[in-house]
């Protein structure tokens, strides 16, 4: 049994990840091929695409689930910690994108297809992946603090960049039209989002991996 859950978890993982790098890459081609916009230079449209927190985010879950198609035994503090923000920032994109953000421009084309993979496919197989095939037992109240660091610096990163190039790539975040006591307060709703909901995940990743061992002995 334990082999079979393996090989679907390795092929859940390698599909997920070639979701994610297929759908950057559409965007990636489809915004070299815009000429209207903020930046006026393809490299610089580019860059722009990968200072999002969506596609940082999808990059953190693409790599983790390549390395989880390879290998499942990953212990690694480095790893749990991206495992980990992988995960809840990925969930989060999805639930602020569709809640809010999904109806601010409208998409057509490859456009729309690389939207969809980055924000509707990767979320939602990123956490089934976790729900299901874990692995389990990585997480714990440091590993959720650890991974803290990357939307902190994310969001440390999006305020220096909008200061020199004057292009916030959310409206939350948007010093210019909001000023930075609203994005401050943004800021701290969403902390506190993101901190639940890791927490949520290490008490989660805890029962699921008790219910497992049960069912394991129990069988």
């Amino acid at each position: 049994m334990r082999p079979m859950n393996d090989a679907k978890a390795h092929w859940w993982f390698a599909t997920t990840a070639f979701v994610i790098l297929a759908g950057l890459l559409i965007q990636v081609l489809v915004v070299i091929d815009v000429e209207e916009g903020f930046f006026d230079t393809a490299a610089g449209r580019v860059f722009n695409v990968f200072c999002f927190f969506t596609v940082q985010s999808n990059v953190i879950v693409a790599l983790t689930s390549m390395l989880l198609a390879l290998d499942l035994d990953r212990s690694s503090t480095v790893f749990k910690t991206f495992r980990l923000t992988g995960v809840v920032a990925i969930a989060i994109t999805g639930v602020v994108y569709h809640s809010v953000l999904a109806g601010l421009q409208e998409l057509t084309g490859w456009g729309l297809v690389a939207d969809q993979a980055l924000h509707t496919v990767s979320p939602i197989m990123a956490v089934v992946g976790w729900l299901v095939f874990g692995p389990r037992g990585l997480t714990s109240a440091r590993i959720v603090w650890l991974s803290v660091i990357f939307p902190i610096c994310w969001f440390v990163f999006t305020l220096v960049r909008g200061e020199i190039v004057g292009f916030y790539p959310y409206p939350f975040v948007d010093v210019a039209d909001i000023g930075y006591l609203r994005v401050l307060v943004n800021a701290v709703l969403v902390a506190v989002l993101y901190i639940g909901v890791a927490a949520g995940a290490q008490v989660l990743d805890r029962r699921l991996g008790r219910s497992r061992v049960t069912s394991t002995s129990g069988s």
